[in-house]
């Protein structure tokens, strides 16, 4: 990590440099240089602004239309919450656990599984 920090501020003391010696020798050429990267620089932030960046995610999405439940449907909703009121009851489940017709001897058992 530290030597990709270095390398990154190594070129922009590079680059810095580079640019303050340009405009030293020739400042009409180096600005001529930039001014394509600031236009579209300006572009992409007025478009950003303009439109937002969540603007077209939402609109993809469709449009929101509200679905209204079936009776059914309000009914089994309706149920669960009647069923999610008491917490500290636990639930019937219709499982049973059935005992193996082998036999087991707990001598032949390995002591972690």
């Amino acid at each position: 990590m530290i030597r990709h920090a270095l390398i990154f501020w190594i070129t922009v003391t590079l680059a810095i440099f580079g640019f303050v010696i340009g405009v030293l020798t020739e400042p009409f050429f180096t600005l001529s240089k930039l001014i394509l990267p600031l236009v579209l620089l300006a572009i992409i932030y007025y478009a950003y602004k303009k439109m937002g960046p969540g603007k077209y995610a939402r609109s993809s999405s469709g449009s929101k239309v509200k679905v209204k439940p079936s009776q059914k449907t309000m009914s089994k909703v309706a149920g669960i919450r009647k069923t999610q009121d008491a917490p500290g009851k636990r639930k019937s489940y219709p499982f049973q656990v059935i005992e193996g017709s082998k036999g087991k001897n707990d001598d032949q058992l390995p002591k972690y599984h």
